[in-house]
């Protein structure tokens, strides 16, 4: 084998032994859920008599043992097939495509504003060390990562729609317009505050971890050594201070993928916003297992995904670092 593919077919293999793990897990843990799918299916209050209970459960797959239910699942995965979904009666695919492109919309769009706006605030709050900026940066950073997304979101539903009227209350479109007529202005309005929720959360992490790097490369000797030389602040950290602080802060931002897909589920909820997140809940509470199957491959190939985007970068920032050179 060329060594120089070996790195990615070890990438593979461990990628596929995640999705059989977090398969397994998945389904398992589903099942054991006290929610009944067939009371779901039905409703709580339907009086359906035994029997028909029986052919319900006959239908779906519920009557078969929970080992032979995953085995079938398996099967049907490696054929393409994920499934049907007792929620919404439509195959998993077709319901993950619809709703693929609204989620990734959302946690792109707040993943680049959390970690473009953490890194620049780290940054200044770094070069500033004991200022009056410097503390109120902090100080909202620790307000940040102590408030749930979901309250947050409330907040900001209840300030900019509710009293504002600035903003639409949710969905990710406006009612009663076919898909073919809303512009691509009217999708970025009833994006902006979902995508501010799920933001705002992830910025704490990245600026504070950024401004403790900024701190410790300003004490370093080749800083000193540049200060005795006559350079300024700004230009030693642009020259010096910006790439040795970009690896710790990338690592911390493609390692936020998993957090971001949890939070699009709060935030989703929050604003009635028709993505993976929101399915992901409907799903739950109905213990629809294809469908939940369906989204947990999904949010791991997007974490995995993530997190090798990651180490393609490194090679690319320092190309001493071997496993993301070896892929280039």
């Amino acid at each position: 084998m060329n060594l120089r593919w070996k790195p990615l077919f070890k990438t593979l293999f461990r990628m596929l032994l995640l999705l059989a793990g977090v398969s397994i897990a998945s389904f398992f843990l589903v099942i054991s859920s006290p929610v009944d799918p067939v009371d779901a299916y039905v409703g709580a209050e339907s009086n359906i008599s035994q029997e028909q209970r029986e052919n319900v459960a006959e239908h779906w797959g519920l009557d078969q043992p929970p080992f032979i239910r995953y085995l079938t699942w398996i099967n049907h995965l490696l054929h393409g097939d994920m499934g049907t979904s007792i929620t919404y009666q439509k195959p998993v695919t077709e319901i993950i495509g619809s709703r693929f492109g609204a989620s990734i919309a959302l946690m792109m769009t707040a993943w680049v504003l959390s970690g473009a706006l953490g890194f620049i605030l780290g940054i200044l709050s770094g070069a500033m060390q004991g200022s009056f900026f410097d503390r109120c940066v902090k100080t909202l950073c620790f307000v940040l990562s102590s408030t749930p997304a979901f309250w947050v979101g409330l907040l900001l539903l209840m300030l900019f729609s509710v009293k504002l009227g600035w903003f639409p209350l949710g969905l990710s479109v406006p009612i009663g317009k076919l898909s073919g007529e809303v512009t691509l202005l009217e999708r970025i309005h009833h994006l902006i505050l979902p995508a501010l929720t799920l933001s705002i959360t992830g910025i704490s992490n990245i600026a504070l971890h950024t401004r403790q790097k900024i701190i410790d490369v300003m004490k370093t000797d080749y800083v000193l050594f540049a200060k005795a030389r006559g350079e300024r602040k700004w230009t030693i950290i642009i020259r010096h201070g910006l790439r040795n602080v970009a690896i710790p802060a990338i690592t911390l931002q493609f390692a936020s993928f998993s957090e971001l897909f949890g939070g699009s589920v709060l935030a989703e909820n929050v604003f009635s916003y028709p993505g993976l997140g929101s399915a992901a809940s409907a799903a739950g509470l109905k213990g629809d297992v294809p469908l939940l199957l369906g989204i947990a491959m999904c949010s791991v190939l997007f974490v995995f995904v993530g997190n090798l985007i990651a180490n393609l970068l490194y090679g690319i920032l320092n190309p001493q670092m071997g496993e993301g050179g070896t892929f280039l």
